[in-house]
């Protein structure tokens, strides 16, 4: 079997699904950044564990699980509160503890199912997307790059065949963009203080990896004028975005609005202004 790890702040409306979702594991742990609603009680009502630790960013989060919380297993799947397992997903993580792999493999990656008002919307989210999520407790480690976390290099990763989902309209859009604004900050930060030459791109951009090109051209991306309106139009055409409906045109609009907060946020910091309150 395997453990399980729930980041949560003020999640008393997305938790009680994300942890029926994880039925049948024996070991859910809530890691709490504060809450002051029910958060911790409807955990505890469920019969999972709960621990507090502030948080400063997803990366160190993670990694204070691994290291505080004491888990029944060594291998660990990470879960936020908007996110859920499917029966598939359990069944494959549980055959993996037990297999001659878990001895040679440090995390699996999996690829979140996003959605976005009641659908899936596969081509705004360039699924599959993948994220290191599923870790042995000892090996692994997490980076911040962002506003989200990473594996640490030299890992050993391998996929896995089935996906959890991610509620992307668990908030209002209000709500979203706000949270969008302190992602952007958080984005231009890391971009600003991890540049990479342009023959260390082009390398990456050669990779027969996709993962790594992928995040290549995301870095790319930066230099590029107009970024909101490039990315409206990749993500909804070029990526086929139109194929997701209306929630589809409705989220790439997001997408849009983010990318040029990102890019306010890089000409702020070139300019020498302060940065923005969080």
């Amino acid at each position: 079997m395997f453990s399980i790890v729930i980041l949560t702040l003020n999640e008393e409306q997305n938790l009680p699904a994300c942890l029926a979702s994880t039925a049948g594991c024996d070991d859910v742990v809530v890691l709490d950044s504060g809450s002051t609603d029910r958060t911790a009680e409807i955990a505890l009502a469920a019969g999972a564990r709960v621990f507090v630790n502030r948080f400063e960013n997803f990366g160190q989060q993670r990694n204070h699980a691994h290291d505080a919380i004491p888990f029944r297993h060594d291998w660990i799947f990470h879960l936020d509160a908007d996110e859920k397992l499917t029966p598939e997903l359990i069944a494959e993580c549980a055959a993996l503890t037990s297999s001659p792999e878990a001895e040679t493999i440090d995390g699996f990656y999996a690829a979140p199912k996003m959605i976005f008002r009641g659908r899936w919307i596969p081509h705004c989210t360039d699924f599959p997307a993948w994220q290191a999520r599923f870790t042995h407790v000892r090996r692994f480690r997490f980076i911040q790059v962002g506003h989200g976390q990473r594996e640490a290099p030299g890992l050993r990763l391998r996929r896995l065949a089935h996906s959890y989902s991610h509620n992307l309209s668990s908030q209002s859009e209000v709500d979203i963009k706000a949270k969008h604004a302190r992602y952007a900050r958080a984005e231009a930060i890391t971009f600003m203080d991890t540049r990479r030459s342009a023959g260390v791109l082009w390398q990456a951009l050669r990779s027969g990896d996709r993962l790594t090109r992928r995040r290549a051209i995301k870095e790319i991306s930066y230099h590029l004028p107009a970024r909101g309106f490039l990315r409206f139009v990749y993500q909804f055409g070029v990526r086929g975005g139109f194929l997701d409906g209306v929630p589809g045109f409705a989220y790439c609009r997001l997408l849009a609005h983010y990318e040029n907060s990102i890019t306010a946020e890089i000409r702020r910091m070139n300019a020498g202004k302060p940065r923005t309150a969080a």
